[in-house]
């Protein structure tokens, strides 16, 4: 970051998906919306010829049920929540991980997230910005080695319209708020939110000496219990395990099922890690193991 700099997509993050969208559709990818997996039509394992080996591991998938039809399928990529796939989708012979090993995994935090829009512009022009004004040690324990809703939080604040003035409209700001919270909390409760955001936002108040609360039109929140519904994600985390040295590379959950011969996982709780970076990177990780197993001419190109 120091050498490179920080860069921005224009139009924000979400014009990211939507420029690999419309490259995987140019190249032939077909997206289907808002279908739930439901569960995968196993089967005991031969030795089909797709592959160079036969296959190895209890069964491989022949087909996903969703919400809405059943597909065929040759190959799984998994890119929910590796948890979830396990625990929720797969029965108990054909896990990789078991329960109780998910119970022991240090999970990467949670956040207590707020999209805001303002009527006004603000004073000081800040795309990020980060609030270390208390102290760091309180929040940090109350985030790994006491796990409770924090008293000081520390937090982060995203203006992208001070840098892209297409995400908001004339005369407007876009504001994100983040705070980092532990996963696994309960209890986020309509008044738990409007406290922090509260505190927060009185806090940034007064270091940038212009009132804000009062300009706000747009307020949303996300936060642990939202993470769970939305993305089935485990303890409600956000950035999946931590980076501990024994959840790092090989000690990380296989981007390969090791008892699902055709069931791969792609994703922030797989390697290379968290971040959107390192999840990019373990799609192309997972599509070359993918192409190694596959026999040539077997399949049509992906």
């Amino acid at each position: 970051d120091i050498k490179g700099g920080t860069w921005y997509p224009e139009g924000g993050m979400y014009a990211v998906v939507e420029a690999m969208v419309k490259l995987a559709t140019e190249l032939g990818v077909q997206f289907q919306y808002d279908e739930h997996v439901l569960s995968f039509q196993l089967e005991p394992n031969a030795t089909p010829l797709m592959w160079r080996a036969p296959y190895t591991g209890t069964g491989h998938i022949r087909s996903v049920r969703t919400s809405k039809k059943t597909y065929q399928a040759d190959v799984i990529v998994s890119g929910a929540d590796y948890q979830f796939t396990e625990m929720q989708l797969l029965p108990p012979d054909y896990r990789t991980y078991s329960a109780s090993y998910w119970d022991k995994r240090v999970m990467a935090p949670s956040c207590l997230m707020y999209y805001v829009g303002l009527n006004k512009k603000l004073k000081t022009p800040i795309h990020h910005c980060l609030f270390f004004d208390e102290p760091f040690g309180p929040h940090g324990q109350e985030i790994y080695k006491d796990p409770k809703w924090p008293t000081a939080p520390l937090f982060y604040v995203s203006v992208a319209s001070a840098t892209d003035p297409n995400v908001a409209p004339a005369g407007c700001e876009n504001i994100v708020f983040l705070i980092p919270v532990a996963s696994g909390l309960t209890g986020d409760t309509d008044e738990l939110r409007e406290h922090y955001f509260d505190l927060i936002v009185r806090r940034m108040e007064s270091h940038l000496g212009e009132e804000i609360r009062s300009s706000v039109i747009y307020k949303k929140t996300m936060a642990v219990s939202d993470f769970q519904k939305e993305y089935n994600s485990f303890k409600g985390n956000a950035y999946g395990l931590a980076n501990t040295l024994m959840q790092t590379a090989i000690f990380r959950p296989a981007c390969k099922s090791k008892k699902v011969s055709n069931l791969f996982y792609t994703g922030q709780l797989t390697v290379p890690g968290p971040g959107v970076p390192p999840s990019l990177i373990s799609g192309e990780v997972v599509a070359r193991e993918v192409q190694k197993q596959f026999q040539k001419g077997a399949f049509k190109p992906f």
